[in-house]
């Protein structure tokens, strides 16, 4: 049997070189891009990718200490982020956050990328964990795009697009993951729903991958290899990247990319899609 070897899961440094940098006539200081959970991982490169595409970045975070190390690394590489200290559970801290980015621009774009994980069998859910999930993962992206829009519409041109993180998991349902399957797919129906009624101005579309280098993914190894009795290296070969035909999960700025893709001219008729980026996990053959 060949032996495959199991994939480095140290969270990568965002490199400067690995952004993708598109010219479009949106990417300016004078207009905003909304990004939750800029603190770190896959929110943190979003923030960092769309500083880097000349945007006015304002990254929703909850952790100030994350948020310092965001900042950090973008002024690092010539670029800035503001940040904005947002608890997305509370509807008045998510109006305030947004009142304040819509006084430094004009609202363009919005990243839905906040989230946390639980594992649990369903007859043993914690439903105070599952209400915090639907919550964070879905309430407050459609109260977000509920206070973008207006300001998207407002605009010069009346465009603007949202951009949902969502996962395999908005695909197929794996086990122990239930609130997390439930949001995922939700936020499917949310870009769908955006755009039904965005008339083909206001876009919206879902990213879904396979597992990505980010402390939200690795943090769940030890629970993973407890619940199902094996080691931590096979949870990673044979259960995270078992049936992907690429063996090495991604890392955030490879998810981040995709995003700023999703925001450009170039797809333009990306209108309540899916980005499905998955090694081939989802469609196996």
């Amino acid at each position: 049997m060949e032996t495959i070897k199991t994939a480095d899961t140290r969270e990568p440094q965002i490199q400067k070189e690995d952004i993708l940098i598109l010219p479009d006539k949106h990417f300016n200081r004078q207009n905003v891009c909304i990004v939750t959970g800029s603190g770190t991982g896959i929110g943190r490169a979003m923030a960092i990718a769309a500083a880097a595409n000349g945007l006015t970045t304002v990254g929703l975070v909850i952790n100030e200490k994350g948020s310092e190390i965001t900042r950090n690394i973008a002024e690092n590489m010539g670029f800035k982020i503001t940040t904005i200290k947002t608890d997305l559970c509370r509807d008045e801290e998510i109006e305030h956050a947004i009142s304040k980015a819509a006084g430094l621009g004009t609202i363009k774009f919005l990243v839905n990328i906040a989230g946390i994980q639980h594992i649990d069998t369903i007859d043993n859910f914690p439903m105070e964990k599952y209400d915090l999930m639907q919550r964070l993962m879905l309430r407050a992206p459609l109260y977000l795009s509920k206070l973008v829009i207006p300001h998207m519409k407002q605009s010069n041109d009346g465009t603007g697009a949202i951009g949902n993180m969502a996962s395999i998991h908005a695909h197929i349902c794996t086990a122990k993951k239930s609130a997390y399957n439930i949001t995922k797919f939700g936020l499917k129906a949310l870009s769908q729903s955006i755009s039904a009624e965005g008339g083909g101005k206001i876009r919206s579309f879902t990213v879904s991958t396979g597992f990505v280098k980010t402390p939200l993914a690795l943090n769940q190894i030890p629970t993973q290899a407890r619940l199902r009795g094996i080691s931590e290296d096979e949870v990673v070969r044979d259960v995270m990247m078992g049936t992907s035909r690429i063996k090495e999960m991604m890392s955030p700025i490879e998810v981040a990319n995709l995003f700023v893709f999703g925001f450009s001219r170039y797809a333009r008729y990306l209108v309540g899609g899916d980005l499905l980026f998955d090694g081939r996990s989802v469609l196996t053959y």
